[in-house]
């Protein structure tokens, strides 16, 4: 008997970079006990910062789009993880179970600097938001 999966929505403010990111980790690494979907508050498509340094640790984002957390209404989540203060502020009631959880990383999209200082922040928040996701489900569990 295998138990059901948890449905999770990774939401955050553009649902460019850390949502997607945190989509993609937990389908990489996850799949086996999470059907995740990720959302913004005011989508702006998907950022090739992300895109790029997923793709430098073998994980595929690059068919992802950018979805406002409406697109997803019909899905009755469990979990809802706001990846930023914004999204946790402006973060919406959802019907049914989901319980919200607020998990912020710094906003890689707004880096300033030489290009090799952008990627080295992307890096860092794709390695942060990997190290959480591996948590997962286990760490929501005490959660509420």
């Amino acid at each position: 008997m295998t138990a059901e999966k948890l449905n999770i929505l990774f939401l955050c403010t553009g649902n460019a970079c850390r949502s997607q990111i945190a989509e993609g980790w937990a389908r990489h690494l996850k799949s086996d006990s999470i059907n995740a979907y990720s959302a913004g508050v005011s989508p702006i498509g998907v950022s090739t910062g992300a895109i790029k340094t997923m793709a430098e640790v073998g994980v595929d984002i690059s068919n992802h789009t950018s979805k406002h957390f409406n697109d997803l209404c019909y899905i009755n989540f469990d979990y809802v993880i706001t990846l930023c203060d914004y999204a946790a502020e402006s973060c919406p009631t959802f019907p049914g179970k989901a319980k919200v959880i607020h998990k912020p990383f710094k906003d890689p999209y707004f880096a300033t600097g030489s290009e090799e200082h952008i990627i080295e922040q992307f890096a860092k928040v794709r390695d942060q938001i990997r190290d959480f996701v591996k948590t997962l489900p286990e760490s929501l569990k005490n959660k509420s």
